[in-house]
């Protein structure tokens, strides 16, 4: 769930690095759909990933941060902060 939660955000990223500020230029209609269902995706799936890290923290009576750690640590992300 983090990786793909990862991989939304990098394709949300890419495509406004790739359209530039929308202030600067107007993004096409076709533009600005590809960039919201992209930034919808990012968001819906890293919900989808608290929701379960939270859920599995407190049925393992754990502290959130370890968990979100742990999750972090196994999808090669760095674990600064937690």
């Amino acid at each position: 769930m983090r990786r793909a939660a990862n991989d939304a955000q990098s394709k949300a990223d890419e495509l406004r690095d790739k359209y530039g500020p929308p202030t600067a230029t107007p993004w096409t209609k076709q533009q600005t759909d590809l960039y919201e269902t992209a930034l919808r995706a990012w968001r819906d799936l890293d919900r989808d990933l608290q929701i379960a890290i939270t859920e599995y923290a407190k049925e393992q009576g754990r502290p959130l941060r370890e968990i979100e750690a742990e999750v972090n640590a196994g999808a090669g992300q760095p674990t600064e902060g937690f």
